[in-house]
């Protein structure tokens, strides 16, 4: 590569050189971004425990369902075992997951609606989890998204 870059210097053809230029800037650039790219997203593994007998599932009432990329959420109030009010959130899929695979829409869930919510809870200990079940509160399954199991559980 520097014996081109040398050559470029002697060479007169300066469309030949600024092209080799060009290139190497762009690969240079592409082989640096690269590793950021590949640890821009994580599996859910990272953040939460995805063995089904550490599910949690609670009654609560919606208070936000939050329908963007990279991730909806279900923002919901449960009562604890003091009657304090502890305010959950519940990771989802894509947009596109959630519309394609679920048929779920910006208007699935309303504030104020009651559900039963199953979680695959944060490694972390917040009251947060990985969606894997929501039930409406007159009994008809909304999901149930085995894919969040590990493979052995599904």
């Amino acid at each position: 590569m520097f014996d081109q870059l040398r050559r470029c210097r002697v060479n007169f053809k300066r469309l030949a050189c600024a092209d080799f230029i060009v290139f190497s800037i762009i690969l240079l650039t592409g082989i640096t971004l690269t590793p950021v790219s590949l640890l821009a997203h994580h599996g859910s593994a990272v953040s939460y425990d995805i063995d089904i007998k550490k599910l949690i599932t609670m009654k609560g009432t919606v208070k936000e369902w939050v329908w963007r990329n990279p991730h909806c959420f279900i923002v919901y109030d449960v009562k604890d075992a003091d009657g304090k009010t502890v305010q959950w959130t519940a990771e989802t899929s894509s947009t596109y997951s959630m519309k394609g695979e679920f048929s779920w829409s910006p208007t699935t869930l309303k504030a104020g609606d009651e559900i039963t919510v199953s979680v695959l809870p944060s490694k972390a200990g917040t009251p947060a989890g990985l969606l894997y079940k929501v039930v409406a509160s007159d009994g008809k399954l909304l999901i149930e998204d085995k894919s969040r199991l590990r493979s052995d559980q599904r």
